[in-house]
């Protein structure tokens, strides 16, 4: 049978059973909320499954590196198959599908597996507990039985609730149990209980994942976008203002609200300063994924994120135009071709290049280009979303390539430097430049060929010039 957790404050842990494979995630018939939830105070995910730190078994149960532990064993673990005969289900992965999920092997004997203190609770408030569990089995075997107690701290029960039995479903599916509760007006501090109701032997095997205790209301908050849908998407440099309007049912006795912002999907949330209305202007801002709620508690524990409930998110997601690179500009012989060298970087941009006179293929990003004359493509770009960009390259014919013989680097304003007009870099070619004791004074290879005469810090009077091509 399993063991969980153990909370404290922001802290719940566990020793627990788990499985998973997110091939169907069900949320059960149980006593869940119907109102607006607040951000979990307590959230066990089991991590990633490189330790098994914090989560405390009692002491029918120990921990196991094993995948496949055996009986009065846990583990925490990303994936499990094969176990005993296959008479478990194979997991790959837990209930979010990128973490870990605790796996239990039920002891024999029924009985309290968890009984922890949680502080820190807002009074007179109700809270949402829920965990997501399964049964392992892969055929008929005992059932798992859990029954959840929520007991004040004199001992009087506030809330009780059972799973019944959890049946085999010979493939993962992950189910939501779980229950509301108020919480004393005088004393917020709870104790929670957690029963295994069943045996252990042949089945009562059993994984548990993602246990939350959320603030939970009667109270129903909608947020909205305006004559918007839920989720706008926009270019980058729209300078559209949006309206944020929200509604709030009946049910507080002094409300205050605060409009949050996330711009991590959701992990973290920051109040707006200032924006405490049902109403929200939202101006514009660069590119980036912008999520938007709006949160309510009574005035009295506006600073207690235990206390807060929230509405659904609305998102604004600005997308960031393609960066858009035609190329360097190039020089070419009359006659010649020149491969076009584009480079896009965007969110699945589509593009094409303009105009397609002498071009082997619009829609690539490095065509062979053919013209006659001088000519210059432009390279459009655009995102799903219609975000727009573009750059140009220029192509210069010459009849031939002038390769001056004589330059006098004498700083008097005439000739000081030499230079090769229309050597192209892309030519491939090697220029070298010796003087009359035959040593070489300067080389470039593929580069622009504009020099000053310089050679180790002198100026070389007397050279020849040699240019052949790579």
């Amino acid at each position: 049978m399993p063991i969980l957790f153990l909370i404290k404050k922001n802290i719940f842990l566990t020793a627990a059973f788990i499985f998973l494979n997110i091939t169907m995630a069900l949320r059960s018939n149980a006593q869940l909320c119907t109102g607006s939830l607040g951000d979990a105070v307590v959230n066990v995910t089991f991590g990633s499954g490189n330790n098994n730190t914090g989560y405390t078994p009692t002491t029918a149960y120990t921990y196991t590196a094993s995948s496949c532990p055996n009986d009065g064993f846990y583990t925490i673990t990303t994936a499990t198959t094969g176990c005993f005969g296959n008479s478990w289900i194979s997991v790959n992965a837990d209930h979010t599908g990128n973490g870990a999920f605790m796996l239990v092997n039920a002891s024999f004997a029924p009985g309290d597996f968890l009984v922890t203190t949680v502080t820190d609770l807002c009074p007179n408030t109700t809270y949402e507990f829920a965990a997501w569990m399964m049964n392992v089995m892969a055929r008929n075997g005992i059932k798992p039985n859990i029954t959840f107690t929520i007991e004040s701290k004199s001992g009087a029960v506030l809330q009780t609730y059972s799973t019944g039995d959890i049946p085999e479903t010979f493939s993962p599916v992950w189910k939501q149990y779980g229950f509301f509760f108020t919480t004393p007006p005088a004393n917020a501090e709870i104790i929670l209980r957690m029963t295994n109701n069943a045996p252990g032997g042949i089945g009562n095997d059993l994984a548990l994942d993602d246990i939350t205790f959320r603030p939970c209301s009667a109270v129903n908050i909608t947020a909205a976008i305006e004559a918007n849908s839920d989720t706008v998407n926009i270019c980058e440099k729209d300078t559209s203002t949006y309206n944020l309007i929200s509604t709030v049912s009946a049910g507080f006795v002094a409300p205050f609200y605060n409009w949050q912002l996330s711009t991590d999907s959701g992990k973290m949330w920051q109040d707006i300063i200032g924006a405490n209305r049902l109403s929200y202007k939202r101006n514009t801002t660069g590119a980036g994924a912008f999520w938007y709620r709006l949160s309510a508690s009574e005035i009295a524990s506006k600073d207690i994120v235990a206390c807060r409930i929230a509405s659904k998110i609305i998102a604004i997601n600005v997308h960031a135009k393609p960066l858009v690179n035609a190329g360097d500009d190039r020089i070419i012989i009359t006659g010649d071709t020149v491969l076009l060298n584009g480079n896009i970087i965007g969110e699945q941009p589509t593009f094409y290049w303009d105009p397609p006179e002498a071009l082997s293929n619009v829609n690539i990003l490095d065509p062979v280009a053919s013209p006659v004359t001088d000519k210059t493509y432009t390279l459009y770009a655009s995102t799903p979303y219609g975000c727009p960009n573009q750059d140009a390259v220029s192509i210069k014919l010459v009849a031939n390539i002038f390769i001056p013989n004589i330059f006098t680097p004498n700083n008097d304003g005439k000739n000081d430097r030499w230079h090769i007009p229309f050597l192209d870099p892309l030519f491939g070619g090697t220029v070298a430049v010796y003087n009359r004791l035959g040593q070489q004074v300067y080389l470039s290879k593929q580069t622009i060929v504009d020099w000053d005469g310089n050679y180790k810090g002198k100026k070389t009077l007397y050279v020849m010039a040699e240019c052949k091509s790579a």
